[in-house]
């Protein structure tokens, strides 16, 4: 154990743009999408964990390379973080598709923690990651299920 500044920068930086849902929530609602239990639990377990153990343990060799996927994966963070107040703060922007990605807002910050792992070389930070995926992941498969971003309809459950 011991102090990160780059891990608590990287960790700042994935949890900041989620600040954005306290000042500008979606304007439609989202529609009702049952996840299960075990999936939330483990979804809230790699969020908290994410954001406390990449600050809280020591980087080993940095392999510098690294910080380029983790960087590049963090700017397609942001840029669809910005997608969703272009697109008039529809919540049906945050699960909606990107080039092959069926939900974007979700793998990517599992990409910028496994990269940050990879270039800290931190064993903790990647189990976090692992956590936070099989987590947040299939969560967020099964409310983008719930809603056709194309139309804004939801199907029917």
């Amino acid at each position: 154990m011991g102090f990160s500044l780059l891990g608590l920068i990287m960790a700042l930086a994935v949890l900041a743009p989620n600040l954005l849902l306290v000042w500008f929530p979606p304007l439609s609602p989202m529609p009702e999408a049952r996840v299960p239990r075990l999936l939330g639990w483990l979804e809230r377990a790699g969020q908290a964990l994410c954001l406390v153990v990449p600050p809280i343990t020591e980087p080993g060799e940095l392999v510098g390379w690294w910080a380029v996927p983790a960087l590049a994966a963090l700017a397609g963070y942001y840029a669809l973080w910005a997608r969703y107040l272009a697109t008039g703060r529809a919540g049906e922007t945050l699960y909606r598709r990107w080039w092959v990605i069926p939900v974007p807002m979700a793998v990517l910050p599992v990409v910028v923690f496994l990269s940050t792992a990879a270039w800290l070389g931190n064993l903790w930070i990647a189990a976090a990651a692992l956590v936070l995926a099989a987590g947040h992941i299939p969560a967020s498969l099964i409310i983008a299920r719930r809603v056709q971003p194309a139309t804004g309809r939801t199907v029917p459950r």
